[in-house]
Parts: structure tokens; sequence; C-alpha cells
């Protein structure tokens, strides 16, 4: 009964979270400087061609229209259609005329579920590799603190927090790709083309696991109730694995939520540099050629899924241990 009350209550949290998120995002984007009518029919039409093309999108009724037209269009599961990609995937790029209004643009919910599971794969990937790094360094640092392996801890973390993404993902290519024809670099035609973007994300990531893991074991070493395993002859192996570790999987599992959240929203930079045509990818590219109806779909859905994640997470914590408060 109690998780029921927790599950209804999240989701009404995330229902008013995905609102004021659509809310703000569909605000912003028409608030900012530009038309994207200018550059759908291109810098060259006469004025009255961009106002008659904006009037038929709809785009010169009041905001708070809009709004409404878009949010009973969502309600329906409809995130509405792009303004520059048609069905056959081609992008218009102002050149030749393409109506945004035409029944074979293709739908914003088409081009979010191609890319949603290949940032996924990488999101996954990703946070494998750098659990593989995370694990031994952050474990080891916690259980000697005061020793080589917490001082190996706090230098790689710093050293990895330093990195630059789009730097590492640079020198990883011109190293791995150009000069050693190891792994491929750029697109995607199969899993070898998630190794290198998922190797720069883990980098990324791996200095926050190994910080948590570090600091929350090493308190957990501390408390009492070790003492008193230790007091009562529990191996070590006992005392780490079934006791430190399953308390300090709370903290964990809540910063694995966080990065797999950020991750699924949008992995920008990593995706762009790769070619990777996943979620990143595509809010790249959609912004850069004002295609509201994208924008507003990739920051609902990336919304919905970090609510979920939430939620999962919060369950998990909870069958770890069951003090933690829903």
């Amino acid at each position: 009964m109690y998780i029921l009350e927790f599950l209804l209550k999240r989701i009404a949290q995330g229902f008013v979270i995905i609102f004021l998120t659509s809310l703000l995002i569909f605000t912003l984007l028409r608030v900012v400087p530009g038309d994207p009518v200018r550059l759908i029919v291109g810098g060259m039409a006469p004025d009255n061609v961009v106002e008659e093309v904006a009037t038929k999108m709809g785009l010169r009724d009041p905001i708070i229209v809009q709004y409404g037209r878009y949010m009973w269009g969502l309600l329906q599961g409809d995130l509405g259609q792009s303004y520059l990609r048609p069905k056959s995937g081609m992008i218009s790029q102002g050149g030749e005329y393409v109506d945004p209004t035409r029944a074979d643009m293709a739908a914003v919910t088409d081009l979010i579920l191609e890319r949603v599971p290949l940032t996924l794969q990488l999101a996954g990937v990703s946070l494998v590799f750098a659990c593989l790094i995370a694990f031994p360094i952050g474990i080891a640092g916690g259980l000697r603190p005061n020793g080589w392996p917490g001082m190996l801890a706090f230098a790689t973390q710093s050293l990895f927090v330093s990195i630059p993404n789009f730097w590492l993902a640079i020198i990883l290519i011109l190293l791995l790709s150009v000069q050693l024809g190891w792994l491929p670099a750029l697109g995607y035609r199969g899993f070898a083309y998630v190794i290198l973007p998922a190797i720069v994300l883990a980098v990324e990531i791996a200095p926050f696991l190994i910080r948590t893991l570090t600091v929350s074991l090493g308190e957990i070493m501390q408390s009492h109730f070790i003492d008193e395993a230790r007091v009562r002859g529990l191996p070590k192996r006992r005392i780490v694995y079934g006791h430190a570790l399953r308390n300090a999987a709370v903290p964990l599992a809540n910063l694995l939520g966080i990065q797999l959240s950020a991750l699924i929203g949008g992995v920008l930079v990593v995706e762009y540099i790769f070619d990777y045509p996943g979620l990143g990818h595509l809010t790249v590219n959609s912004v850069v050629n004002r295609d509201f109806p994208t924008i507003q779909g990739i920051a609902i859905t990336t919304s919905a899924v970090f609510v979920f994640v939430n939620i999962i997470v919060d369950l998990i914590s909870y069958s770890i241990d069951p003090r933690v408060e829903l």
C-alpha cells in the first residue's frame, strides 16, 4: 500500500515536471531571436511568402494559443511533425522550399524512437565501462583512504575531471582510429562504432562514481556496526561485500540514476563529434535548424525518462535498505 501511494505521488510529480518543462521550452523557443520560417523558405524569399507560411503553420498566433494547440496534440500522443525533415529523411537547408505543413513531413515521435535505441546503447555501454574503471579504484580507495589506494582514487578522479570530453574524443579518434585503425570513429554501422564515444563518456562519468564509492565506503567502514562485525570474528570479505558495500550501494544507485538520465538526456558534444546518430546528434541539428517540434519532443521525452529513472532508482534504494524514505 505504501509503495502504491509512493508511485501515485511520484507519477503526479512527474506530470508536473513534464508540463513545466514543455511550457518553458515552448516559450523560450518562441521568444529567442530568429525565425524558423526564414530558414525553411530560404533567405531570399520575399516577406509576404514568409508571413504566409508562418500564418499557415500557426506561428503568428498568440503563444498561449500555440501552446494550447500543442498540448492538445500531446495529450493524444502526438508530438507534432518536424519543420525540416520529410519522411524521406532529407533535411531542408533553406534552398528548395519544403512545405512544413505537408502530411509527408516526419513525425517527431518517429524521429525520437529511431534515435532512442542508439542513445540507450551508448549510455549503457558507457556506464559499464565507467563501472569497470570506478569500482576497483573506488572500493580500494574506500577501504584504505589514507594509503596509496586512496591517493590513487583521488588522483584518478582529479585527472578524469580535468580532461575535456571533446579533446579526449579528438585524441582517441586520431590515435585509435586514424593512426592504429583499431576502431571506427564516425557514424554508426555496428557495435564497434559505440566503443570510442563510450570510452569518452565513461571517463566523464567515472570520477563521480569513484568519489561516491570512496567517500561512502570510507565512512561506512568507520561505523559501529562494522566494528561489531569485526569483534564477532566475521571474515573481512564478508564484512566488505555483505555489509559495507550493501550500505554504500544506496548513494551509488542514486548517482547511477542521475548519470543515466543525463546520458539519455543528450550526450550532445560526444555524439556530434563522432557523428553518432543518437538523441544528442538530433538535438544539435534541430537547434541549429530551429526545428521547434523536434526540440520540444526531445525535451519532453528526456524529462519523462528522467522521472521514470528516478522512480526506479528510489525503488531499488528502498529494496536495498527499507529505512530509506520514499
